[in-house]
C-alpha cells in the first residue's frame, strides 16, 4: 500500500510523483508504451493511481485502465466534467483542479489552493504539501462539479480570449473587461449545456478572478489554446449554442 502508480510523467505528473516520494510512497511510473495490465500484475493494490495524461489521452487510458486499479484512479486534467469519467464506468474516483502552473527548468508556481475531493483526497493534499503547494478537501457531488466549471471558466476564457489579446490575465481584465466578459458568458454556457445545470455565473467570474488576483502575469494563450478553441466549438455545434464571440474567434 506504500505504491502510487502515476500513468504519465509530464510536468504534472513529475510533480505529484516528487510529492509522492517526499510522503514516503514508491512511485511506480506508467509511460507512453507501457502495458498498464503488465505492470497492474506486478504491483496490484497501490494506493492510489493518478492519472496525468493530456486531456486528449484521458479516455483511452480510462478504457485502458486494469481493473485491479479502477477503484484507485485519480485525475488532473484541465477540461474535466463528470462524464468524463461516468462515461467510461467510474463512479467515484479521486479529483483534484489543479491551480499550480508548471513550466519546464521551473519550479511550479501556484496561483490559488488546489481543490481536492475523492476517497483519495488526503494523500494527494499531502503529496503537495510535502513540496510546498497549497490544496484544500471539498465534498464530492455539486462541490466538487462548482469547482471543476470554475476552472474550466478560466482556463477557456483566458485561452480563448488571448487567441485575440494576447498578453497576461491581469492585463486582459484591466485593458480588455468586455471582451472578455463576452468570451466567459460563452463558456459558461457551454459548461451549463454540457452538465445540464444552471450556475451563480457572479460565483463563477469570482472564482475566475480570485485566481487572476493569484497570478496576474499569467499569460493569456498557451499553446493548447487553438485546440480548445476547436472543442469548445465542436461541443457547441453538437449541443445547439450559439456563442457568437468564440465563433468570432474562429473566423
Amino acid at each position: 500500500m506504500n505504491e502510487v502508480v502515476v500513468i504519465g510523467l509530464g510536468q504534472l505528473g513529475r510533480v505529484f510523483a516528487g510529492g509522492f516520494l517526499r510522503c514516503g510512497r514508491s512511485v511506480i511510473p506508467v509511460n507512453r508504451g507501457d502495458h498498464p495490465g503488465v505492470i497492474a500484475d506486478a504491483h496490484p493494490y497501490p494506493e492510489q493511481v493518478l492519472v496525468a495524461v493530456g486531456e486528449t489521452e484521458l479516455a483511452g487510458v480510462l478504457d485502458a485502465m486494469p481493473m485491479l486499479w479502477r477503484d484507485r484512479v485519480a485525475l488532473i486534467q484541465n477540461e474535466l466534467l463528470p462524464a468524463d469519467w461516468e462515461r467510461h464506468g467510474y463512479a467515484n474516483p479521486t479529483v483534484i483542479s489543479v491551480w499550480f502552473e508548471k513550466k519546464p527548468g521551473r519550479d511550479p508556481k501556484p496561483l490559488i489552493a488546489s481543490p481536492v475531493a475523492g476517497p483519495g483526497a488526503g494523500l494527494l493534499i499531502d503529496a503537495l504539501a510535502s513540496i510546498d503547494l497549497p490544496a484544500r478537501e471539498v465534498q464530492t457531488g455539486d462541490a466538487l462539479l462548482f469547482e471543476l466549471v470554475v476552472k474550466n471558466v478560466y482556463i477557456l476564457t483566458t485561452n480563448l480570449a488571448g487567441l485575440k489579446t494576447g498578453g497576461t490575465v491581469g492585463a486582459l481584465w484591466a485593458n480588455r473587461r468586455p471582451f472578455a466578459r463576452a468570451v466567459a458568458a460563452d463558456v459558461i454556457a457551454l459548461q451549463e449545456a454540457l452538465t445540464g445545470r444552471q450556475y451563480d455565473h457572479h460565483a463563477l467570474i469570482a472564482g475566475m478572478l480570485q485566481a487572476f488576483d493569484g497570478d496576474p502575469e499569467h499569460q493569456c494563450m498557451g499553446r493548447s489554446a487553438p485546440a480548445r478553441l476547436q472543442r469548445a466549438l465542436a461541443h457547441a455545434n453538437r449541443l445547439g449554442l450559439a456563442v457568437p464571440t468564440l465563433r468570432a474567434l474562429a473566423n
